[in-house]
């Protein structure tokens, strides 16, 4: 398992890399990937952290695509369904996908200090949830997996 989110990076490179990709799935996928969807990802890579929908809406109304709130809202539906957002249930907040295009089970980690939230990608078919799901036949659709903490840049500062 790897997190990606609190590790040393490329960020400019990291950014570019996943619109690209996004731009590149959209297109393969058919879907209509407006600027207001492009800039809203935009802003949820460069962060790194959880972002409200009314966080995003201020940043989309700086660059004047909207002021309303469904702007924000259809913009972080739109991502969320094409797989390149994920919500944060715990912080009612979205994320970009560390992983999109990617079959996978993402589990966040939240850092309650500074709201950063890495992605981390787990299986399913090997761990605990996975085995006691089989042994009782019960077949798992959907799972959130989100852990509170502390990010490595916030325990630098209190040590």
């Amino acid at each position: 398992m790897s997190a990606i989110g609190f590790c040393a990076h490329d960020h400019a490179a990291c950014v570019a890399d996943r619109m690209t990709h996004a731009r590149d799935l959209c297109r393969r996928d058919g879907l209509n990937f407006t600027p207001v969807r492009q800039r809203a990802l935009e802003i949820l890579l460069r962060e790194h952290r959880a972002l409200g929908a009314y966080d995003l809406l201020a940043q989309l109304a700086e660059d004047g695509l909207g002021s309303q709130p469904p702007v924000a809202y259809r913009a972080l539906d739109f991502l969320v369904k094409a797989g390149l957002a994920h919500k944060i249930e715990a912080l009612n907040a979205y994320i970009a996908c560390s992983h999109s295009g990617a079959d996978h089970t993402p589990a966040f980690l939240i850092c309650r200090k500074c709201n950063a939230v890495a992605e981390a990608d787990t299986t399913l078919a090997s761990g605990r949830l996975g085995d006691t799901a089989r042994a009782v036949g019960f077949k798992i659709e959907h799972t959130v997996v989100e852990a509170q903490g502390v990010c490595p840049a916030c325990q630098d500062v209190a040590a």
